[in-house]
Parts: structure tokens; C-alpha cells; sequence
């Protein structure tokens, strides 16, 4: 819990406005997006009738906060460990638990987002519903996925230093593979078997459907979610403790 209230400190810590970025920055980042994609591109999700640009913004504004939690967390994971030097070098300290409390600042900045697109759905949207209990739901695997990819890049960024760079593209990469600004039944079918085995891509879709516009949670992929991202962190796990005895000689 120290590791985790310290990276929510550092985060924007000497800035002016401090905490006060945690909102700004995503809102900054919906109008950005929504008026490059929603009113130059005239994106829509093609989900429900007479969808207004609030329906998409708001479902690009869940989409963004979906990403960016894994994205905040595949970006500082490669230099957990090697940033970390003193900690490494003392026996009895468990380094495990740096990937842990990044993921728990990760989720903390994921739920001020949620927390404004609540009040959206309940100000701009149809109102707030049962299917709003659906959320943690959705979130809990996500996070478990953005364990396994914490402990695996935060370990192997010990051996490539090059690890940064290739997380930089990627993260870009899974932004737009991920549906975020277009409906997933845009794919095309030559391809999107392939795509919908991203984890991410299905909670954004399936989330979207089932917060905003009412649609029931398919069971099947929720399990697939679930047992996808289960084994992600399993994979991270391992690499991590497989990786861990050499980190003081390498660093």
C-alpha cells in the first residue's frame, strides 16, 4: 500500500494543478479524440438508432479509460525493476510487489475515469441501470492482464533495455486494435478471428454494449475473457520468478 499511494503521488507530483490532472488529462484526451474521429472522420458505433455524438463519445470516453489503464501500466513496467536498483540488491525484499502497487495506482487513475463516465451515462446518457454492476465484472480480468504484462516486461526490461522502445509501438499498436474508436463488427472477417482473441478488445466491446446501450453480457466470451487474462498473469508470474536471481548481477 506505500508503493501504491507513492506512485499515485509521483505521478504529477511538481506539476501546478496537480491531483487535478488525474481528471483533466483524460477529458483532454476524449475531446481530442472525439473531434478527430467522432466530427472530422464521423466515427459511430452503428449500435443503437439515432446515435447522438454524446453516445460516442461516451463510448469512446469507456473505450480510452479501458486502454489507458493498461497502457499507463505496459509503459512504466520495463524500468520497475532497473529503476529500482537499492531494492534489488537487498535480499529479503519481495520485487514482485513493485508490479503490484503500479497496477493498484493504475486502477485508482481507471476509477476516477469511471467514476466521470457514471455521470456521464447519468447526465448525457439513458440513465443509470443495473447493468452498471456489470462494471467490476469487466475491470477484474483487466486487471489481472496488466499484472502478467507488469511482471513480465517489468523483468525482461532487466536483460533488453530496448524493452521501452518496443512497449512504446506496441501500446500504440493495441490502441487501434482494439476497437476503441470504431465497433468491432467493422473487422474484417479475414482478420478478425485473430484480432478477438485480444482480450482488450472484447471487454471494451462487450463493456460498451452493456453499460450504455443495455445489451446482455455473452457468457461465452465473458469466460474467455476471464481465462485469457488468468493465464496472461499466470505467464507473467512465472516469468518473473524464473528471471528474478539474476536481476543483481545484470543491473
Amino acid at each position: 500500500m506505500q508503493f501504491t499511494l507513492r506512485n499515485v503521488e509521483m505521478k504529477h507530483k511538481g506539476s501546478a494543478l496537480g491531483f487535478t490532472w488525474s481528471i483533466v488529462s483524460p477529458l483532454l484526451l476524449l475531446v481530442l479524440y472525439v473531434g478527430v474521429f467522432g466530427f472530422i472522420f464521423g466515427g459511430s458505433f452503428k449500435v443503437v438508432p439515432n446515435e447522438t455524438r454524446m453516445d460516442y463519445a461516451l463510448g469512446v470516453f469507456l473505450g480510452l479509460s479501458i486502454f489507458h489503464y493498461l497502457a499507463e501500466v505496459i509503459g512504466i513496467a520495463p524500468l520497475l525493476i532497473i529503476s529500482n536498483p537499492n531494492l534489488v540488491k537487498k535480499v529479503l525484499f519481495p520485487l514482485e510487489i513493485l508490479p503490484v502497487a503500479q497496477v493498484l495506482a493504475a486502477t485508482f487513475h481507471l476509477a476516477i475515469s469511471l467514476v466521470l463516465i457514471v455521470i456521464g451515462i447519468v447526465f448525457f446518457g439513458n440513465g443509470l441501470a443495473w447493468s452498471i454492476l456489470w462494471l467490476p465484472v469487466f475491470i477484474v480480468p483487466m486487471a489481472f492482464m496488466a499484472l502478467g504484462i507488469s511482471w513480465a516486461a517489468s523483468a525482461l526490461g532487466v536483460f533488453f533495455r530496448d524493452l521501452t522502445q518496443i512497449t512504446q509501438f506496441a501500446t500504440m499498436a493495441l490502441m487501434f486494435a482494439s476497437a476503441i474508436f470504431y465497433p468491432a463488427s467493422l473487422i474484417p472477417e479475414q482478420v478478425a478471428w485473430i484480432m478477438k482473441l485480444n482480450p482488450l478488445l472484447l471487454v471494451v466491446e462487450i463493456s460498451r454494449n452493456t453499460l450504455l446501450w443495455g445489451m446482455p453480457v455473452p457468457p461465452r466470451e465473458l469466460a474467455y475473457i476471464y481465462g485469457s487474462c488468468g493465464l496472461i498473469a499466470w505467464i507473467g508470474h512465472r516469468i518473473f520468478l524464473k528471471t528474478k536471481s539474476a536481476f543483481a548481477d545484470v543491473i
